[in-house]
């Protein structure tokens, strides 16, 4: 692995952790296209770089997690549930699909044909029409809890947590910016709990000169999660999330041309 590789994959988890794009997905194909998918090390590289795309979400929206209320924190414990018993339960079976470039593909499109959808289901926030006026705080633990299991579609390689969570926010009737930051105060307690188990159990496999590679990676990763959030909700609140369903399509059938080449 040199700097050029670190690079990229730092710009793509960045980018593409809190986009309902998948970074899963990205990073396979990308592993795939420097040829370094079967490098331990690199597998560990895109787990541990998760930490700075997360603080990225905990800076930005700071006044959220601190000081701490209970009921903010109530709703967030209910809804990683579900992704902890599933996760647990079937952690084997789910990591034997992240080799399958066909089933990232489908998912690809799949999940952009839904995202396009949501645009015309649900109208925008400004409309006087429109059923999705709910916010965070209006959300009740039964709804919590079912985001929680409606996240765990995000184990499917390609499906993208962030688009799940989002998806589910808005059928529950949050506003289209409201479901989108759901989606990222989630990413914090689920995103931790499993890069924290992954990163416990390879940290002993890494040597000492990949640390300097660790660490540009958690830096760069936070800067491009950073910007990512940023426009992410300034592009969702006045365009929606139909471009983010044409750009899975073409992702989607474009990995399809590479993996039946």
């Amino acid at each position: 692995m040199n700097f050029i590789e670190v690079f990229w994959l730092s710009l793509v988890e960045g980018l593409t952790e809190f986009l309902p794009v998948s970074s899963t997905g990205h990073l396979i194909l990308l592993s795939s296209f420097f040829g370094i998918q079967e490098e331990g090390f690199v597998k560990a590289f895109t787990i541990i770089i998760q930490f700075g795309a997360i603080l990225a979400v905990v800076a930005l929206y700071w006044k959220r997690f601190l000081p701490i209320r209970f009921e903010f924190y109530k709703k967030l414990f209910v809804a990683v549930l579900p992704a902890v018993v599933i996760g647990f339960a079937f952690k084997n079976k789910l990591d034997d699909l992240l080799d399958s470039s066909i089933l990232v593909a489908t998912t690809f499109i799949l999940g952009g044909v839904v995202l396009i959808w949501s645009d015309t289901k649900f109208k925008d926030d400004g409309n006087s029409e429109s059923k999705n006026k709910k916010q965070i705080e209006d959300l009740t633990l039964k709804e919590c809890l079912a985001l929680g299991f409606i996240q765990c579609l995000a184990m499917i390689p390609g499906t993208s947590r962030s688009g799940a969570t989002i998806i589910g926010g808005l059928f529950l009737g949050l506003t289209r910016k409201a479901a989108a930051e759901f989606s990222f105060f989630l990413a914090v307690p689920t995103l931790t709990g499993a890069a924290l188990l992954k990163t416990i159990k390879i940290m002993k496999t890494i040597e000492p000169a990949q640390y300097q590679f660790l660490g540009l990676g958690l830096v760069l990763s936070f800067i491009f999660a950073l910007m990512s959030v940023k426009v992410m909700i300034g592009l969702v609140s006045r365009y929606g999330y139909k471009h983010f369903g044409y750009y899975r399509i073409i992702f989607g059938i474009i990995i399809f041309y590479i993996a039946l080449k």
